[in-house]
């Protein structure tokens, strides 16, 4: 009997003994594979870059600025009144990309959009008062002549969809968050 127990003593300090290898192989493997792991994150720049905020309180009706978003240009357009009426009297089943003005803006006179034909990812011109703004008061992009209206929808040419909305959030009535 005095035999049997001396045995199990050895089997289990072996069986701690190896537990405690395999917690210290794998704490030591996490700390190994960490920085791999962590380096697939963005890094802060991009991160940083991920969202903007603009001010809109200087932009008069009428006019428009571009601010840089993620490496694209990005719209924003004070609309006047006509402009507001023009995107919204549009019969949306004659576009061939139909979309609502309603379904574009967030409020009715401020349009947020990146400033990138759909075609093949020129910049379109309009943005400047003397700037051509096509056939339909809002931008055309001259090298393959896509017309856009004052939704940024497309109108005519070759481009095959609207200028894209990106995701944007207004914090208050002059600041606005894209991203």
């Amino acid at each position: 009997m005095a035999d049997h127990a001396m045995n199990d003593a050895p089997k289990s300090r072996r069986d701690f003994l190896f537990a405690a290898a395999a917690a210290v192989g794998g704490a030591g493997a996490v700390v190994a594979v960490w920085p791999f792991v962590d380096s697939l994150n963005p890094a802060a720049d991009t991160r940083a870059m991920s969202s903007i905020e603009v001010d809109l309180a200087p932009i008069a009706v009428g006019q428009a600025i571009t601010v840089k978003w993620r490496g694209k240009p990005v719209f924003i357009r004070h609309r006047t009144e006509e402009e507001i009426k023009a995107a919204q009297a549009v019969v949306v089943d004659d576009l061939r990309d139909p979309q609502p003005d309603t379904a574009r803006v967030q409020k009715p006179d401020w349009l947020i959009m990146v400033g990138v034909c759909t075609h093949l990812g020129c910049v379109p011109l309009g943005q400047k008062a003397g700037d051509p703004h096509g056939d339909f008061g809002g931008w055309f992009c001259p090298c393959h002549g896509s017309h856009y209206d004052t939704s940024g929808r497309v109108r005519k040419g070759p481009a095959p969809k609207n200028l894209a909305v990106p995701q944007y959030t207004f914090l208050s009535d002059t600041q606005v968050r894209i991203g």
